[in-house]
């Protein structure tokens, strides 16, 4: 059956807690992803599954059998190929008409400007041991005056944090420097992303390897997260909330049933 594509039949449903308005501001929001794995591959489902139009995708990795437990993109038919380009081909089975531009080599000093040019929000989905990638892509965020979302997966939940252009910059919040050891970057980014460490309660600590860059994680978390960040960025542009900003952060987890808004101490 040959099946005409129609934007407003395809998002409809939308209808009644987004007004026609919003749905066309969501319709020419672009958002700028940077990593296409867990984070960025689920994000990116919600935000097609809502409606936006325009991404702007990065990451230099391709697909494995290791990343089936909790990446979207990654399936049989996957293995091999290009993150960024599984991301695109998925976004336009859901809306065909969305523009999507990919940054294949990931990002890099050389590209973040043309990244995040004529970008509305900015989700870091990179890896967890990312940190020399962070180090300007915030900076560059907050100079053109971009909110950006991270929100990693924590076993069966995640953290939420917004990084308000006018408000507390990234370094500020963890405490890094360019010239720390990694050691070091690794101490105050999980300290940052979940004070209260609900996953602690119930993982086998054996399975974490630091050296291997390696860490435990579910794709629970994932759907989790990108839940959480789809609607900051759609409170974000309708104006009906307003999205949280460190040094607040919101902590959840399913397996132990608990939520948390914390407001992380600067002496932490």
């Amino acid at each position: 059956m040959d099946t005409k594509f129609d934007y407003f039949e395809a998002f409809s449903r939308n209808l009644g807690f987004v007004s026609v308005s919003e749905q066309k501001k969501i319709q020419n929001t672009t958002v700028a992803i940077a990593g296409a794995g867990g984070a960025g591959s689920g994000t990116s489902m919600a935000l097609a599954r809502l409606g936006f139009g325009k991404f702007k995708i990065a990451d230099l990795d391709y697909y494995e059998v290791a990343n089936f437990n909790r990446q979207l993109g990654a399936t049989m038919s996957s293995v091999g190929k290009d993150k960024t380009s599984v991301i695109e081909r998925m976004i336009k089975d859901i809306n065909p008409d969305a523009v999507v531009t990919r940054f294949d080599q990931g990002i890099s000093p050389e590209n973040i400007d043309e990244f995040l040019d004529g970008v509305d929000v900015v989700v870091d989905a990179l890896d967890f041991y990312c940190f020399k990638e962070r180090m300007f892509l915030f900076p560059a965020a907050r100079k053109k005056g971009l909110w950006v979302f991270n929100s990693p997966p924590l076993g069966f939940g995640c953290a939420l944090l917004g990084f308000d252009p006018e408000g507390m910059t990234f370094e500020d919040y963890f405490g890094f420097t360019d010239d720390m050891e990694q050691e070091r970057w690794v101490e105050l980014l999980m300290a940052g992303l979940s004070p209260d460490q609900f996953l602690m309660q119930y993982l086998d600590k054996r399975h974490l390897d630091f050296e291997g860059k390696t860490l435990p994680s579910v794709g629970i978390g994932v759907f989790f997260l990108s839940a959480f960040v789809a609607t900051e960025i759609v409170k974000l542009i309708s104006e009906k909330q307003t999205p949280i900003a460190v040094p607040k952060l919101l902590q959840f987890d399913a397996m132990l049933m608990q939520m948390k808004i914390t407001e992380k101490s600067m002496d932490d």
